[in-house]
């Protein structure tokens, strides 16, 4: 079978390619090959501009023709690195490989080859390649979305700000709330863990063979290679340098990056979860598309299924994600080949996150407030208001007033607004207070 959206392996990469597709700038096997020619293409760049002796005759003309390698690197360029790996069996040395054809094409530059991928490990084009694409799929892709989401539950967290709505506490009937809080709740959450994700520093490793510039010190003694690489990640790729490494990335930031898309996702996952509910109660309806069949036996459902869908696809992402913050900051000694195994799959959960936030404001988007049912629910349950009761009765010293509207309220039976009044008039209070009493409705007591 040729791999096309009906033979993909993947649902990522399959059916839902189409929410998906942006990611491929970013996770692809191609964008891999483009950030490291990237990487590559910048630090050559920064040894001529250090200068090295040998480069400092490099016609500094030529750099925007170099940046261009990178800038316009198509899929027959990466088809043609991967022929190179063919060879090689090496996907770093066929990117060295490469950009040499490159300077040939450019030609006069033979003198200057040996200097691609100078004192370098592949690490350190994997570990700053891999960080970049991170950064910028989260910034470009992934943190607009997520804020696409936020705005639209503060859009509705304004807009049924006034809506009262009966709490429900292990699922019990509870003190009395409002949706637009209710909404506002995510909103808040959703906003301090963007925040906190986004203060996670994107760190790198750039040091050589096993982080120590062995190669850089024993051929240039009189550099302060510390500082070149520094300024060299900071200014060029805008990433932070960890200062002390084996041969691979401590990938401690990753983790914690990964940890921190965990917790936005298990947000998402409740909220998914209680608009589940609100729409199993009847809180909510749906808008119907043309068309569209709810049920395949039951002509009547319209099924909550962009919610369904994004709680399961945040599942997966988790797991993933999960895994990948444990097993990243692992290795065997200096280094062995896990990490570069489980690096290749970062895009899947964000994939699955993507697809998550799509479904999420797909589902949200279907809303239609069902005002009768929220106020019917409300009117069944008086009993909501014996909190409000005894506590305006303690503020009156009211002998054992808990204790009182426990009696009346766990008696069995159903407590309507008669119950309420009745109970109200053969208390022993003054009228002032008695109306205070009076007012209060489970519409009413809802707090701030």
């Amino acid at each position: 079978m040729e791999l096309d959206l009906l033979t993909a392996i993947s649902p990522v990469d399959g059916r839902y390619r189409g929410k998906t597709e942006p990611l491929a700038a970013y996770f692809s096997e191609y964008a891999l090959i483009r950030y490291r020619v990237r990487v590559e293409v910048e630090y050559f760049i920064a040894l001529c501009q250090l200068p090295l002796p040998q480069l400092a005759s490099f016609p500094q003309e030529l750099f925007p023709r170099l940046r261009a390698i990178y800038q316009d690197f198509s899929e027959a360029d990466a088809a043609r690195v991967k022929s190179i790996e063919q060879v090689t069996n090496h996907d770093v040395k066929a990117v060295e490989y490469f950009l040499k054809e490159q300077f040939d094409a450019i030609g006069g530059l033979d003198t200057f080859k040996e200097f691609i991928h100078f004192g370098l490990t592949s690490q350190d084009i994997n570990n700053t390649s891999v960080p970049m694409s991170i950064r910028e799929a989260l910034s470009e892709v992934y943190l607009p979305l997520l804020q696409e989401l936020i705005d639209q539950l503060e859009q509705y967290a304004q807009e049924w700000a006034d809506v009262p709505m009966l709490a429900k506490t292990h699922g019990q009937p509870a003190s009395p709330t409002r949706l637009g809080k209710e909404v506002m709740v995510f909103v808040y959450r959703l906003k301090r863990q963007k925040e906190m994700l986004q203060q996670c520093p994107v760190t790198a490793k750039f040091g050589g063979a096993t982080g120590n510039f062995n190669a850089h010190h024993v051929a240039y003694p009189q550099y302060d290679w510390r500082a070149f690489a520094n300024a060299f990640l900071s200014d060029k790729l805008g990433l932070e340098r960890e200062q002390y490494t084996t041969q691979i990335s401590n990938y401690d930031c990753l983790a914690a990056i990964f940890d921190a898309m965990k917790r936005i996702n298990t947000i998402i996952i409740d909220l998914d979860r209680d608009f589940w509910q609100y729409v199993s109660m009847e809180y909510f309806r749906q808008k119907v598309k043309a068309g569209e069949v709810g049920s395949s036996a039951m002509p009547h459902k319209v099924n909550p299924i962009d919610f369904e869908n994004s709680e399961g696809n945040l599942g997966v992402a988790n797991a993933l994600l999960e895994h990948l913050a444990c097993k990243l900051p692992v290795s065997r000694l200096q280094r062995d080949l896990t990490d570069s195994t489980v690096l290749r799959n970062i895009g899947v959960p964000v994939g699955h996150m993507i697809i998550s936030i799509q479904s999420t404001l797909k589902g949200l988007r279907k809303l239609v407030l069902n005002a009768d049912a929220i106020n019917h629910d409300l009117d069944d349950c008086w009993a909501v208001v014996a909190e409000a009761l005894q506590t305006i009765l303690r503020r009156e010293a009211y002998p054992h007033p808990y204790e009182a509207l426990k009696a009346l309220t766990r008696t069995g039976k159903g407590i309507s607004h008669e119950t309420i009044q009745n109970f109200i008039e053969e208390l022993n209070v003054s009228e002032s207070v008695k109306d205070e009493l009076r007012a209060i409705t489970p519409h009413t007591y809802t707090g701030i």
